[in-house]
């Protein structure tokens, strides 16, 4: 029996390309700002606000009462073209871009 291992470590990281999310709809970019806001801006350059205050501080929050601690909330980046937090919560972006296109910003209650 081989006690040595034929496989080469991250064999398929040459083989297969990552994974790039760049349509116009995807997050390129997010930063967290005071009072559970943020500023995203998506591949085609639209940008805005995402407010997340009245979700966030609502009896109601469900999983999203974790974000209440500030540097929770300022964990926050892009995934796949998605934003994302470091304890797994995430945001769908389709309709944060249909929002942001329309008003320049999205209110999440």
């Amino acid at each position: 029996m081989r006690t040595e291992s034929t496989a080469s470590e991250n064999s398929t990281a040459s083989i297969t390309p990552a994974i790039v999310c760049t349509h116009g709809d995807d997050v390129a970019e997010v930063r967290s700002e005071p009072g559970y806001r943020l500023s995203v801006r998506f591949f085609d350059g639209t940008s805005g606000v995402v407010d997340l205050s009245a979700l966030i501080t609502s009896a109601n929050a469900g999983v999203f009462a974790e974000l209440r601690d500030q540097d929770r909330f300022a964990e926050v980046g892009v995934e796949l073209g998605a934003v994302t937090w470091s304890n797994g919560l995430d945001l769908a972006p389709d309709a944060m871009y249909v929002a942001i296109r329309e008003t320049g910003s999205w209110i999440l209650c």
